[in-house]
């Protein structure tokens, strides 16, 4: 069993001592530490009681190094929050206190520190005051210890308590994909870089390629080390160094996210659920500018309220837009804490809900807030966290890489609860992009629409041309969604489908008895020329002569007969009816049955059609086009 615990309390409330007298190392490495009696940055410490591991996160007091204290408290499974019983309750341990119930830590102990330094009576006044702090909360009922950490005295039971209360924590929810938060960064002679930090998710490997956020540089897995143990493999929730290769050491620093590459990337804007601490001096309002601590990293950001008021009062929770001046990385469900702009202190926390959102217009304000409340309520649930996803994503649909991005779940996962939504017909899978089903159903009566205004507007036409209703309603898509869409039309009978068009199954071309005439008429004129056809304009001039309609009207009337194939299309400018054709191709092969040598030259050719050379040799090279015959030399085989 793998314990992370994380000290809370005031400066000089003997938070690093009690560490030490647990564990017999001094959590202060620094010389500044050192000579100032004080902690400014993170220590580390490590104990064994049997089966159960500790790693012990010791985070400085100081009002000055909170942002220290807070790149230690993420990812602690339990608190030890110090309070020196010579002093009581002070201002760094209210908001040490606050800052962990706003990271949503549900489990902890209250030390009572420096307890030789008191009285009986005293020590009673500093329980009584600790209890006034932790009521109503997540410590209401956790153990309290008196303890000396000169004397000894206490430590033992706070060994057993430690044992005892990490007993009875949950497991960790481990579903989301690889990320260790970056709190310390250093070199060592012949290893280079080295990163240490709380693994919040997933596993690490030796040799496996990684990848650090917000920058995105590729790094590769040398070594690893839990608790000053080399290992190969290193889970969730594990304090964690990694020797990377790839990089320098200059080039890492803490506040970065070591993950699996190519799945998470950087943002600037996530929705989130707020909570504003009820001792908070004013409210939480749109456009402030605040400080924003998640994972180990700090980043400025405004605020804007997603509520109709534009604020969140003290004590008061509700949804709000975080935008970040500079990218971090972060997944659905990270906590997080706000703490003003100047001076700093601590006013809010919450839990990323969308970790890929867009600036909300606040004409559609109704519309998001029931998103991000659904969204909430689905964390924790796969499935119905990627169909939410998948809805609210409409005719757009997205990517596995884009659904991989917004979940941060493991790939088996997010697999499985993909298969479960298209199983249930919630979403559909259009050639690895994704849709809801709802969403494709709207682009299928789209696409119906555009044809059946299509024929509207060219009634002659066979159908319409498969490119141009790609690119009126599905431009701004993948080509798999169209084909998946015209193919689930065809399936279902709504629409036939052509080499190059596509027309509904009803559709009938219905013509006038002057459209008729014009019609027959066309098809008469090559029958009646034969192999002496006329060029295509000058034929088709000839036969609107006197009938009121165009060149262009006619050439919608010919399209017909091209596509139903009664007239062979020869050359741009040569067309002939295919019976006619045909005849021509019998002729053909009755002289070569005729013959011992299957030849044919021009001469012969324009014998047996009675042409010129002017349609001998432009219906010879389609007669090689359509392997009637094939050229050998200056003469052709007839095949």
């Amino acid at each position: 069993m793998e314990i992370i615990v994380g000290t809370a309390g005031h400066i000089d409330h003997g938070k690093t001592a009690l560490i030490k007298a647990l564990t017999g190392v001094d959590a202060d490495r620094l010389p500044e530490e050192k000579r100032r009696g004080i902690t400014v940055d993170l220590g580390f410490a490590e104990l064994s009681i049997g089966d159960a591991h500790f790693g012990f996160v010791d985070v400085p007091g100081h009002e000055r190094f909170v942002k220290n204290m807070l790149a230690g408290a993420s990812g602690i499974d339990l608190v030890m929050l110090a309070i020196a019983a010579d002093e009581g309750v002070m201002p760094q341990t209210r908001e040490h206190f606050d800052i962990c119930r706003l990271l949503g830590v549900n489990a902890g102990i209250v030390v009572l520190t420096k307890t030789d330094l008191v009285d009986v009576e005293t020590l009673d006044l500093a329980k009584l005051d600790a209890a006034e702090l932790v009521a109503n909360s997540f410590l209401e009922n956790a153990p309290v210890v008196s303890v000396s950490s000169r004397t000894g005295e206490g430590i033992e039971a706070l060994k057993n308590i430690l044992v005892q209360v990490s007993n009875g924590l949950p497991g960790r929810d481990d579903h989301l994909v690889t990320r260790l938060p970056v709190d310390r960064s250093f070199s060592m002679k012949g290893f280079g870089a080295v990163v240490t930090g709380t693994l919040a998710s997933g596993e690490i490997m030796e040799g496996a390629d990684m990848q650090l956020l917000p920058q995105g540089a590729k790094v590769r897995v040398r070594g690893l080390q839990t608790h000053g143990r080399t290992v190969k493999t290193a889970t969730a929730g594990k304090r964690v160094a990694v020797n990377l290769g790839g990089i320098d050491h200059s080039k890492v620093e803490r506040g970065m996210m070591l993950v699996e590459p190519n799945i998470l990337s950087p943002t600037q804007i996530f929705d989130a659920d707020i909570d504003v601490l009820p001792g908070a001096p004013k409210s939480l309002r749109t456009r402030q500018r605040v400080r924003v601590h998640i994972g180990t990293i700090e980043a400025l950001a405004r605020i804007q309220i997603l509520n109709n008021a534009g604020e969140i009062a003290p004590g008061d929770r509700d949804l709000a837009q975080i935008r970040l001046e500079s990218p971090v990385a972060a997944v659905p469900g990270e906590r997080f804490i706000i703490r003003s702009y100047s001076p700093q202190f601590t006013i809010a926390g919450g839990a990323v809900i969308d970790n890929r959102a867009v600036k909300h217009r606040r004409k559609n304000l109704d519309a998001v807030r029931q998103y991000l409340l659904d969204l909430r309520c689905a964390s924790g649930d796969p499935i119905a966290m990627v169909k939410l996803i998948s809805a609210a994503m409409g005719t757009v649909g997205l990517s596995l890489v884009d659904l991989h991005a917004r979940t941060a779940l493991k790939k088996g996962i997010l697999a499985e609860a993909i298969d479960r939504n298209i199983a249930a017909g919630e979403m559909l899978d259009t050639g690895g992009h994704y849709l809801a089903a709802e969403a494709f159903a709207t682009l299928s009566s789209a696409a119906v629409i555009a044809i059946e205004q299509f024929h509207q507007s060219e009634p002659l036409a066979k159908g319409m041309p498969r490119e141009i209703l790609r690119e009126q309603v599905f431009w701004y898509l993948p080509d798999e969604v169209f084909q998946s869409v015209i193919a689930s039309l065809a399936l279902s009978g709504n629409v036939v489908l052509d080499r190059d068009a596509i027309r509904l199954a009803a559709h009938e071309t219905k013509f006038s008895p002057a459209e008729a005439a014009l019609h027959e008429k066309i098809l008469a004129k090559y029958k009646k020329a034969r192999l002496e056809v006329p060029k295509l304009d000058e034929a088709l001039d000839e036969v609107v002569t006197g009938t009121g309609f165009t060149r262009q009207d006619a050439r919608k009337f010919f399209q017909q007969f091209l596509d139903r194939g009664e007239i062979v299309k020869v050359t741009d400018e040569f067309y002939f009816a295919k019976n006619v054709i045909d005849d021509l191709i019998n002729l053909v092969r009755q002289y070569a049955d005729g013959t011992s040598g299957r030849e044919i030259d021009v001469p012969k050719f324009k014998e047996i059609a009675g042409v010129s050379r002017k349609y001998a040799i432009p219906l010879l090279e389609y007669f090689d086009r359509e392997h009637v015959t094939t050229r050998t030399g200056d003469k052709r085989l007839i095949l």
